[in-house]
C-alpha cells in the first residue's frame, strides 16, 4: 500500500445541525398560534432547537422570520387557491375554494388558528408599513383571482351578464376572512360551511 503525505481534506466550516425547512415550518407555526408581538425568541429557539445566535444567524432578527413565514404562507395559499379555481363550474371552484379554507383555518395542534395574515399580520399592520404592504398584497391576490374566475363563469354565461366580477370576488374573499376570524373563535365546522354555502348562492345569484 502506497503512502501519502496528503492529508484528507474536509469540507470546510461545521455541518448545519439543522433542517432549514423544517426549523422555517416550526418558525412558521410559532407565529401562527402566538402572533407577531406576543412570539418571544425564546419560543422560536425551543421550536427549532436552535441557539439564539444560530436562529439570527440563519433567518435574521424577529420581524425577518415573521415576513419571511408570511411569505411562504402566502405562497402556499396562491397555489391552493390557483388548484380550486380551476375547477370546471364556478360553483365547484367555489365550493373547494371555501372547502380548503376550512380545513386549513380549523388546523392547529392547540386550537383552530385561522388564517396567519387575517388573525395575525392584521394586528400590526397599523404601525408597521412593511407588514402593512404583506398583508395587502396577498388580499390583492386572492381579490384578482376570484375575479379572474367570476369574470369566466360570466363569459361562460354561468352568472348573467350585469353581474360585476370584481365586486363578487370582493364579497367572496370578505366571506373567506370572516370564516378565518371565525374559526380562531371556536365557530365549529357546521357553521363555517354554512355560510361559505350561502356566499355560494349569493355569487352564482
Amino acid at each position: 500500500m502506497q503512502n501519502s503525505t496528503k492529508k484528507e481534506r474536509r469540507p470546510r466550516g461545521r455541518p448545519r445541525a439543522f433542517d432549514p425547512q423544517q426549523a422555517a415550518e416550526r418558525i412558521l407555526a410559532t407565529f401562527w398560534d402566538y402572533g407577531f408581538a406576543a412570539t418571544s425568541l425564546d419560543q422560536l429557539v425551543a421550536a427549532t432547537g436552535m441557539n439564539r445566535p444560530s436562529l439570527y444567524g440563519a433567518f435574521g432578527d424577529k420581524k425577518s422570520m415573521y415576513r419571511a413565514a408570511l411569505a411562504v404562507f402566502a405562497d402556499a395559499m396562491r397555489v391552493e387557491v390557483a388548484a380550486a379555481l380551476a375547477a370546471p363550474t364556478l360553483a365547484g371552484a367555489l365550493q373547494r375554494f371555501y372547502r380548503g379554507a376550512i380545513k386549513l383555518y380549523l388546523s392547529g395542534d392547540d386550537g383552530p388558528r385561522g388564517c396567519l395574515y387575517v388573525c395575525t399580520a392584521a394586528v400590526n399592520a397599523v404601525h408597521d408599513t412593511d407588514i402593512r404592504t404583506d398583508i395587502a398584497g396577498v388580499l390583492r391576490d386572492i381579490d384578482t383571482a376570484l375575479a379572474a374566475r367570476i369574470a369566466q363563469a360570466r363569459a361562460a354565461g354561468e352568472i348573467g351578464a350585469e353581474r360585476d366580477p370584481a365586486a363578487l370576488a370582493a364579497v367572496a374573499a370578505a366571506v373567506l376572512h370572516s370564516l378565518a376570524v371565525r374559526a380562531r373563535a371556536g365557530y365549529p365546522r357546521r357553521q363555517l360551511e354554512a355560510l361559505a354555502a350561502t356566499a355560494i348562492a349569493l355569487i352564482l345569484g
